[in-house]
C-alpha cells in the first residue's frame, strides 16, 4: 500500500465582483495564485475605533465606541528559483516555477495592479487548509513589500520574499450579517470621516444605500452630499415603520415633481 501525501496549499483567488462570484481573466496567468511554500506564520489583527471627547475642565470620560475595523491579514511569501529547498523524493504538490521575478509579476500583476474589466485592483480571496483560512477570507491587498535576497550571475533573482499585508473586505449584506449593525432594536452613531458619504455610511450599517434620505432628515442635514468631518451622525434603528415613512416620502416627492 502506497503512501499518499496532499499538503494544502495558500491560495490567492482573484474576482471581478465583492460578491466573489465572477474570477478575473488575467491572460497569460490564471484567476489563482497558489503559494510556493506555506508561511511559517501569519497574524490576524482586529482593530476598533472609539471618541473620547473631553472639554475643558472636565473630568475624564468613557471612550464611545465607533466602530468595528477591517480584520488585518499579515504573512510573508517566499519564492524560491535556487532548488534548495525542495523535496525530491515526497510529492508536495509545488508547481513548475519558472523563473522568480515571473512568479512576483504574476502575484502583483493578479493582486495589485488595476484590472482592466473593473478598473480597478480585483477583489480577493485567501484561502488555505481547514484553520482560520479555510473558509476564505475575503479581503483586498493593502500593501506589499518585495525583498529580493539570492541572485544569478547575471542579476536574475533566484529567491525573493514578500511581506504582504491584506485588509478585510465584504459586501455590505455580509458586513451588516457579520456585526449585526442592521439590529432592529440599536440605533448607531458615526463620527463623520473625510471620504464619507451618507449612502455609503447608510450601506455601512443597514446593508443598503437607499435609506440616506430618511437619516439625513433625523439629522437635520440641509445637503445630504456635503458632509463635514467631525460631524456626529445619528442612525436610527431600521424598522417597518422606517421603511415604510421612506416610501411615503419618496411618493409624495415623485408625485410633486410631476405636478
Amino acid at each position: 500500500m502506497g503512501f499518499s501525501f496532499k499538503l494544502a496549499k495558500l491560495e490567492v483567488e482573484a474576482y471581478k465582483d465583492p460578491e466573489r462570484k465572477t474570477k478575473v481573466s488575467l491572460v497569460p496567468f490564471a484567476s489563482t495564485f497558489q503559494a510556493m511554500y506555506n508561511p511559517e506564520s501569519f497574524s490576524l489583527k482586529y482593530e476598533s475605533e472609539y471618541q473620547k471627547a473631553q472639554a475643558i475642565g472636565e473630568g475624564s470620560h468613557p471612550a464611545r465606541f465607533i466602530r468595528s475595523g477591517p480584520k488585518v491579514l499579515e504573512l510573508k511569501l517566499v519564492i524560491d528559483g535556487t532548488g534548495v529547498g525542495t523535496l525530491p523524493l515526497l510529492d508536495l504538490d509545488i508547481p513548475p516555477l519558472g523563473d522568480v521575478a515571473t512568479q512576483v509579476s504574476k502575484f502583483v500583476d493578479l493582486c495589485f495592479v488595476r484590472n482592466g474589466e473593473i478598473h480597478e485592483p480585483a477583489y480577493l480571496r485567501v484561502m488555505w487548509g481547514s484553520g482560520p483560512l479555510g473558509a476564505g477570507f475575503d479581503c483586498r491587498l493593502k500593501s506589499a513589500t518585495v525583498k529580493y535576497t539570492s541572485f544569478d550571475r547575471d542579476g536574475a533573482p533566484l529567491r525573493a520574499e514578500l511581506d504582504v499585508s491584506f485588509v478585510e473586505d465584504l459586501d455590505p449584506p455580509k458586513l451588516a450579517a457579520q456585526t449585526r449593525l442592521s439590529s432592529p432594536d440599536l440605533t448607531h452613531r458615526r463620527v463623520v470621516k473625510a471620504g464619507d458619504t451618507l449612502p455609503l455610511l447608510c450601506a455601512e450599517i443597514y446593508g443598503s444605500s437607499k435609506h440616506y434620505l430618511r437619516v439625513a432628515e433625523i439629522n437635520a442635514l440641509d445637503d445630504f452630499r456635503v458632509l463635514v468631518p467631525g460631524t456626529e451622525l445619528r442612525f436610527p434603528p431600521l424598522t417597518k415603520q422606517t421603511v415604510k415613512s421612506q416610501s411615503k416620502s419618496k411618493a409624495i416627492g415623485k408625485k410633486g415633481g410631476a405636478g
